[in-house]
């Protein structure tokens, strides 16, 4: 029997029936293999099934989209949400893959039986050795039986058995961030009510617009959804750290994508195992990169009332290009922030009394029936909890200040028979997502071998080098937006394609690179 039927013969699963589980079981299935998806509701689409109505696509439909599944010409430019849900169903459609899917299945834990962290040194092939091999046992939980039940009676879950497992549980749902407040100062002081985004975003329009309705509303947070939901239904937004949030993805005309996801941009950044050359060159072009940065950070400034309103950030546009730290502003938020419908107001540090929040920096306090906070979620520890080892849990993940350790950012060198897709972020996290899922897809099937653990580990070591001079202190996450393409380029060596996608020297160097670029691509 050949290798590739040898791998047809294995059994596979996928956590995730999001975007990522979406490409992930797509090119598996291209492959040979058939997998079986775990996804604990009821459809495909993942986030974008509890998001609220009005929420859009924080890209362009040419950046968020997979390779070979074009949008519908009647697609708005930046998707409403019900447009992104039909999207993502159709693909499912289209290849065939909804038919590898188990809703209403959450998977509560995965143990790993067999060497721990030997199998990849062996062979460096997927499914290790075939005398010993490992094989991970997932307990899942079928139905809608909530966590209570489950503790009360295990038997409702049930373990299966398989060769390999793909994670595609993503970064934004399942532990919420949960500020730490001063002992009496909590949301247990407050009367009124408090509820995470998740939350919010779980119910459906009716009951949320319920909530709120006549209510003094106070959103806590700063970033994409505490926007979002301060236009949907709030009065007062309360933020810690400023951040970019734009209005549109190009200035005069030109799209971002010309100054940093094109190939000359990256000559312009140092780059995870670069050699002297490019070190120096990189070097002596950061004068440009910081010209650039603020050329684009006037143009915001001009065109967005930031500084009417106090809301530049104390870090630069690059900076939060190369850290996924940008977002896109919902539509007219300056315009009610002037009219008064949403006041926004700055404090380090806040808690909550009886009847209202205190902003301790301002000593002010703002009287509240309810407060919303949009404060993230904990990806790590969402990525952690599903293994039940320690030894997973104390190494899957890095920390809350570093990324996760993957190579190629999806395998952990020391946990075998796994790969985490779609848990490093970039700029749309569709197009980096599907081009790891493709990737690990060619590895299952034979058409490449891991190198040592400890080549493995150095590569992982310079690409978190290469984060933390880019990313710095909002180094939560693990994001290569601005290294999208070189990331691409190493995933292409190693299948064994061409990495340069466009046709011409001048397109191949200056046109931004995104998602259409890599179709076909098998």
């Amino acid at each position: 029997m050949d290798h590739h039927h040898k791998a047809a013969a294995k059994r596979v699963a996928i956590v995730g029936a999001g975007t990522s589980g979406l490409a992930a079981c797509k090119h598996l299935l291209a492959r040979g293999l058939r997998p079986v998806v775990f996804e604990a509701g009821p459809t495909v689409g993942g986030l974008w099934t509890r998001t609220l109505a009005s929420t859009r696509l924080q890209s362009h439909a040419a950046g968020y989209r997979f390779s070979d599944f074009p949008w519908p010409e009647d697609a708005d430019a930046f998707p409403r949400h019900g447009q992104v849900v039909d999207y993502l169903a159709a693909y499912a459609r289209r290849f065939a893959v909804d038919a590898c899917f188990t809703f209403r299945s959450h998977v509560v834990s995965a143990e790993f039986v067999g060497d721990d962290g030997e199998q990849w040194a062996r062979n460096g092939e997927a499914f290790g050795e075939e005398e010993g091999a490992g094989l991970w046992r997932l307990t899942v939980r079928h139905g809608e039986s909530n966590d209570t039940q489950v503790r009360a009676c295990r038997n409702l879950a049930q373990v299966h058995e398989i060769d390999f497992l793909s994670l595609c549980i993503g970064r934004f749902s399942g532990v919420p961030n949960i500020p730490a407040f001063p002992p009496g100062g909590g949301p247990d002081a407050f009367r009124g009510r408090v509820v995470h985004s998740m939350d919010l975003s779980n119910m459906d329009d009716a009951d949320a617009a319920a909530l709120v309705k006549g209510k003094r509303v106070a959103v806590v947070g700063s970033g994409k959804s505490a926007f979002d939901i301060a236009a949907e239904v709030a009065k007062v937004n309360v933020f810690r750290t400023k951040h970019w949030l734009v209005h549109k993805s190009s200035i005069w005309g030109i799209d971002l994508g010309y100054f940093y996801l094109n190939r000359i941009s990256q000559l312009l950044l140092h780059k995870p195992g670069e050699g002297f050359l490019h070190y120096l060159l990189a070097a002596a072009w950061s004068p440009l990169r910081w010209a650039m940065s603020k050329v684009i950070e006037t143009y915001f400034k001009w065109s967005v009332p930031l500084q009417k309103h106090g809301m530049v950030p104390d870090y630069s546009f690059s900076f939060a290009m190369s850290s996924c730290s940008i977002a896109m502003l919902p539509e007219g938020f300056y315009d009610r922030v002037d009219e008064g419908s949403i006041i926004l107001k700055k404090s380090k540090a806040f808690n909550f009394s009886n009847d209202a929040i205190i902003l301790q920096d301002r000593n002010e306090s703002i009287k509240s029936d309810i407060v919303i906070l949009a404060t993230g979620f904990r990806g790590d520890q969402k990525l952690r909890d599903i293994f039940t080892a320690n030894w997973c849990r104390k190494i899957v993940a890095g920390s809350p200040d570093t990324s996760a350790p993957l190579y190629r950012e999806c395998i952990h060198p020391r946990i075998p028979q796994l790969a985490i897709v779609g848990y490093t972020e970039s700029l749309t996290n569709l197009y980096a997502s599907e081009r790891m899922a493709n990737w690990v897809a060619h590895f299952l099937a034979g058409g490449f071998k891991l190198p040592s653990i400890t080549c493995m580990e150095k590569s992982v070591a310079e690409w978190a080098k290469y984060k933390n001079i880019y990313n710095g202190k909002y180094f939560h996450k693990s994001c290569i937006s601005t290294l999208n393409i070189r990331l691409n380029d190493l995933l292409c060596q190693d299948i064994g394609c061409n990495s340069k996608r466009k046709n011409g020297f001048l397109a191949e160097w200056f046109q931004p690179y995104g998602p259409a670029d890599y179709a076909g691509l098998y």
